[in-house]
């Protein structure tokens, strides 16, 4: 509907600002640190499921 994705929208701020992957990942982390679910789930898709797919990267 937009014309664009989370993926292009991360990538336009990393272009723009000069952000690096490792910036990117800390964003993401700390975005799953204030989402609106109960902090066990938090921890564990930031422990299963972030962090392994950055480190994949």
């Amino acid at each position: 509907m937009s014309g664009t994705s989370m993926s292009r929208e991360l990538q336009l701020l990393a272009e723009a600002f000069d952000y690096d992957l490792d910036d990117i990942r800390w964003f993401t982390i700390n975005a799953m640190k204030s989402a609106f679910l109960p902090f066990d789930q938090r921890l564990s898709l930031i422990n299963d499921v972030i962090k392994p797919g950055y480190a994949a990267l």
